[in-house]
């Protein structure tokens, strides 16, 4: 086991792309054999079916990535024949939202079969042509604006079928301290590696890293030189200089695209995670490695990073050349995302005796971090669900409350059951209980003022109406293990 607290190598054979916060339902089936997989699925549906034949037609790269993490692949292209992009088909959402094409997932169903042969001709013999991303803007709960790009379905399809071949090769590249998009891996993953890391190791320093405008602002040449250092099929590589420079469509006005990967688009995941691969993730190994003498702990998920140092001046230094790293290949720090705070079991009784304050927070994955005791008084890590996205939710949930208004009671209590048990789904960790009892009283708030604004002569009294709620919402409950359970679950699995 290596300093992050993941096992020394982690071998993942799955090629097919997990959606993000997804994980498989057991992780001892990752390394079952191929051919005893297949014999014990014979009762899965069509769809597990088709991409175990797929898994088993990479499975050779998969090995000579394994073997020889050198090697550069020089034929990639013919993995991506007709089967592979009708089960690429298959696997995208079907109600998407639809790019500068308008065709919708019902649309390309109708003549599958004589569409999905056009389309492979069309990539084989060089054919195919990239369309620009429809550009759309989803409000941030900073109040800024994001920018996401909406490819086409076809682009869809085919960036689907090169994600499943390149995942073949770097899923045995990428380090074990990196989490975000990747089969078998979700945040939660990444959250309990971060509280046993920072629980079993000497940290009392963290940097709190986030990159400025990361998926603006990749650069595509350097983007290209990493590929070509594991991917030599010239074919591949064009397929995916065609996706970087079809630009964007920002309502009908199209504008070219010299940086940068569309937030959005299947493939933007993956070639990110090879860009901070050889920008950050091997760079920081080294570092870890060659320059300090204390422990250091990293966990990043896509552009967001947490690093625990247990000394202050190597924290300082590596926060100095991690500015200098990242301009060498056009990334920047955010100013204000990026910090570097007292933090761990020794934090508190630090700062007391300096006379400040508790120690600082951060946040990461959508929970707030803090330093506090067990009742034993063992140093423990807390998590609560970030206070401004609370609030930038449950104002979400009132306009829509507003404009259901005069649905009936069933139908809203439906929907609002819906909300919650997502919401729950992600945010009820051990130790946020507060947070959930706040997010549930907002939302009786919120309704009983909307069943009371129906008519002024109402007859909608508090228990009656708690009456309602019981019936259709779910009490706030802890769904998720304690990390350290879940994190040793996994790790023991693996080694089976």
């Amino acid at each position: 086991m290596n300093a992050d607290g993941m096992a020394d190598r982690s071998v993942v054979p799955s090629t097919r792309g997990n959606k993000a916060g997804t994980e498989p339902a057991a992780d001892s089936v990752e390394e079952r054999d191929l051919a005893k997989r297949n014999a014990q699925e014979s009762d899965l549906d069509r769809s597990l079916k088709r991409n175990n034949r797929r898994s088993i037609g990479l499975a050779g790269v998969r090995i000579k990535a394994r073997e020889h993490p050198e090697f550069k692949f020089t034929s990639l292209l013919h993995h991506i024949d007709e089967q592979a992009l009708t089960e690429a088909f298959f696997d995208l959402k079907k109600n998407a939202a639809v790019g500068v094409d308008g065709v919708t997932w019902q649309d390309y169903e109708v003549g599958l079969a004589d569409r999905i042969t056009d389309l492979h001709g069309r990539i084989h013999r060089g054919a195919y042509r990239a369309r620009p991303s429809k550009r759309i803007y989803l409000p941030k709960p900073d109040g800024q604006q994001r920018p996401i790009g909406i490819a086409s379905l076809e682009d869809k399809l085919v960036q689907k079928a090169v994600v499943w071949v390149l995942q073949s090769i770097y899923e045995e590249d990428f380090v074990n301290f990196s989490y975000g998009h990747r089969p078998g891996r979700s945040q939660h993953t990444a959250l309990d590696a971060l509280s046993v890391g920072f629980s079993d190791r000497k940290v009392n320093w963290v940097l709190d890293g986030d990159v400025e405008g990361f998926f603006d602002t990749i650069d595509h040449q350097w983007l290209i030189k990493f590929l070509e250092h594991r991917v030599a099929d010239n074919r591949t590589i064009r397929l995916i200089r065609k996706w970087l420079r079809a630009g964007v469509s920002d309502d009908g006005q199209w504008s070219a695209t010299t940086v940068g990967t569309p937030q959005g688009a299947v493939i933007s995941p993956l070639l990110a995670n090879v860009f901070m691969h050889y920008v950050f993730d091997l760079w920081i190994k080294w570092w870890r490695k060659e320059r300090v003498c204390g422990e250091v702990v990293v966990i990043r998920y896509a552009d967001d990073f947490v690093i625990g140092f247990e000394r202050k001046e190597e924290a300082e230094r590596c926060l100095e050349e991690l500015h200098t790293r990242f301009a060498k290949f056009g990334l920047k720090l955010h100013g204000t995302k990026t910090r570097l705070i007292e933090f761990g079991r020794h934090a508190a009784r630090h700062r007391r005796a300096r006379g400040e304050s508790r120690p600082e927070t951060f946040d990461f994955l959508g929970f707030t971090h803090r330093c506090d005791v067990t009742n034993a008084g063992w140093f423990a890590l807390r998590r609560a669900t970030i206070a401004k996205r609370m609030r930038a939710k449950l104002t979400k949930i009132k306009g829509e409350l507003r404009k259901r208004r005069h649905q009936s009671i069933g139908e809203v209590g439906r929907w609002l059951k819906q909300v919650v048990q997502g919401w729950f789904q992600y945010h009820a960790v051990p130790g946020n209980q507060n947070r959930l009892r706040q997010f549930c009283d907002e939302i009786k708030k919120m309704w009983l003022h909307q069943l009371r604004r129906r008519s002024q002569r109402h007859r909608w009294t508090w228990d009656r109406f708690a009456r309602m709620f019981k019936r259709y919402l779910p009490e706030p409950t802890t769904l998720h293990p304690y990390p350290s359970v879940r994190f040793r679950a996994r790790l023991a699995a693996r080694a089976v």
